[in-house]
């Protein structure tokens, strides 16, 4: 049976000669989440960071295979979506617009048609759709957390990263949240990075960055 399958061998990340964590390994599989745990500044987000590809491990590896073929680091990008307070969008597009532009990069051989359809289900799903011609600097912090989240959906990604997914967010946001992180874990895989217990009920396993502070 073809399975896909995140692997990190001994991911090791130094800020100059501060060590972030060391020797962290982990396989997250299909079908499964994981949660990653730890006192604030203890680099949760910086091991989010390495497995997006937004910086680099000091040392280790890492390897995506779908179906059992291993996917080029180069190409990781189009099989992982990220939700994150870091992650910045275009302040004078609308919320369309700034989906439109990225869903243009991630989802290149997608037709026009195909491109407009996704992004409208997000927007009504993230419950923007009625704002979706507003600019986005206009929008509340709640609502940018959840265009975030639309963001990080659509390209139907394999891996879904979640850190510090409901800051901001009300109840209804959190809902939102909760409801395609439980179906990211029926079809694929999902990681949060979080100490907010309610968040952790999304996760199969737990992995605390604080035991991977020797290099």
């Amino acid at each position: 049976m073809n399975t896909s399958s995140l692997i990190c061998t001994n991911l090791t990340k130094y800020y100059s000669h501060r060590l972030i964590f060391g020797n962290l390994t982990l396989t997250l599989n299909e079908n499964s989440s994981v949660g990653i745990v730890g006192k604030n500044g203890s680099g949760k987000s910086t091991l989010i960071k390495v497995i997006a590809g937004i910086i680099s491990a000091s040392k280790g590896d890492m390897s995506l295979d779908i179906n059992d073929k291993s996917i080029p680091k180069e190409d990781f990008f189009k099989h992982i979506g990220l939700m994150s307070p870091y992650l910045n969008l275009y302040d004078e597009l609308s919320g369309y617009e700034n989906l439109e532009f990225f869903m243009n990069i991630k989802c290149p051989d997608k037709s026009v048609n195909e491109r407009d359809e996704k992004i409208n289900f997000l927007l009504e799903s993230a419950g923007l759709f009625k704002r979706k011609k507003d600019l986005y600097k206009n929008y509340s912090s709640g609502m940018k957390q959840r265009l975030k989240l639309a963001f990080a959906l659509l390209n139907d990604p394999l891996l879904l990263l979640l850190d510090e997914p409901c800051a901001n967010l009300d109840k209804e946001g959190i809902e939102v949240v909760y409801r395609f992180a439980e179906e990211q874990r029926n079809k694929g895989m999902l990681m949060v990075a979080t100490n907010e217990e309610s968040d952790l009920q999304l996760c199969d396993t737990l992995i605390n960055i604080e035991d991977f502070k020797k290099g």
